[in-house]
Formats: structure tokens, sequence, C-alpha cells
């Protein structure tokens, strides 16, 4: 297997670490952004939306982290991660469709504007940041992990946004139960880090 990604990328990073947490071998491929190399007629054969990650699996190829994780537990038979029954698969859809809204549109979005210089309304996407951040927080106060009695795809959804969420200006200090769940995370077995970067409120750190 071939990831393409970009060290910087969140939705890149969930996508790597899965495969490690997983425990399949895969060969990472580094899409340099800043040169445009997503925006070149090789690589949006791959993906015609221009984005990282992408995963080839010979013949194969899936675009988008969640596909991506859902792709890799559905092969290799992670109903762990990705559960079969109804109730647990709706749980994790769930957080799926969380990390494609208000997490992109609030931590991420937030980490863009330091990290990337996107042209985004700092105020507004922090405070979406802190919405998100309250109703986990809640969520984490009644259980270990998001979808389940165990952790999950959904767990690695949000994960890399809100553990780099200071880069952003989006303080994490207010919300121990998040802080746990992250270190939890973090010390799993073949656990790969994310990438930090200099800004924001870990500018002084």
């Amino acid at each position: 297997m071939k990831l393409f990604y970009h060290p910087l990328s969140g939705h890149s990073h969930r996508a790597r670490l899965f495969l490690s947490l997983a425990g399949q071998a895969f060969e990472p491929i580094e899409v340099d952004l800043m040169k445009g190399e997503h925006k070149q007629p090789e690589f949006l054969k791959l993906n015609s939306f221009g984005q990282v990650p992408v995963l080839v699996d010979g013949e194969t190829v899936v675009q988008d982290s969640n596909g991506i994780m859902i792709y890799i537990a559905k092969k290799l038979g992670k109903t762990d991660w990705l559960p079969e029954d109804p109730v647990g698969a709706a749980r994790v859809q769930r957080w799926l469709s969380i990390a494609a809204g208000q997490l992109a549109f609030g931590p991420a979005a937030a980490r863009l504007i330091t990290v990337f210089g996107a042209k985004f309304n700092e105020d507004e996407v922090i405070g979406r940041a802190h919405a998100l951040l309250g109703v986990i927080e809640k969520e984490l106060s009644q259980s270990k992990w998001l979808a389940a009695g165990h952790i999950t795809i959904a767990d690695l959804a949000i994960y890399s946004y809100t553990a780099r969420a200071p880069e952003g200006n989006v303080d994490l200090s207010a919300y121990p139960n998040v802080g746990a769940w992250l270190a939890r995370i973090e010390q799993l077995p073949g656990f790969i880090p994310f990438v930090k970067t200099p800004v924001g409120l870990t500018a002084a750190a």
C-alpha cells in the first residue's frame, strides 16, 4: 500500500495513524503542497479534488481520510475499530460526520489560519471550536472513548485536529477529559505523533 500525504495535514495524519495502529505496512509518499504537487495532472488522476490523503492499494485508489479508515478496517476485518452492528456503526458514523463538519469548521479551520494563512474569521472558528470541545468534554465524562467502550476510528477521526487545536489559538486547558482522552490515544502501541508547529498558543510553549 502507498499513502500520499502531507505531514501538516490532520486528515493525512488520521489515515497514517490508523494504518500504523492497525498494523498495516504502507509506503508514505509526501506530496509537496507548497509546490502545488497536489494540483498536477498525475496527482489529479488519483484524486480529482487535488486533496491528500490518498491510499493506493494495488489497483484500488481510496480518497478521503475517513474513507481510507473505513477501507482499512473493512479489508483487515477490524470490527473492533469499525463495529458491524447497526448501533455501533451508527455511533461511529456520527463522529465521522462531526469530523467532516464541526471539527473541520472549528479547530481545523482555526489551525489553517495560523499554519497555512487561511482567510477565515478567527473569532468565529475559535468559537465553533470551543462549542465542539464542550460537547466532547461532556461526552468523555461518561465514557473513555467517543463511540464505544473501546477505541474506534471515531476517536482517530477527531484526534489529530483536536490535539493540535492550540496551534490555532484554541486553548484546551478547560477540557480535562479531552486532555486525558488525547493522552490515552498517544499511549497506544504504534502511535504516530502529528507534527507540531510553533504557532498560535504553542508559539511560546
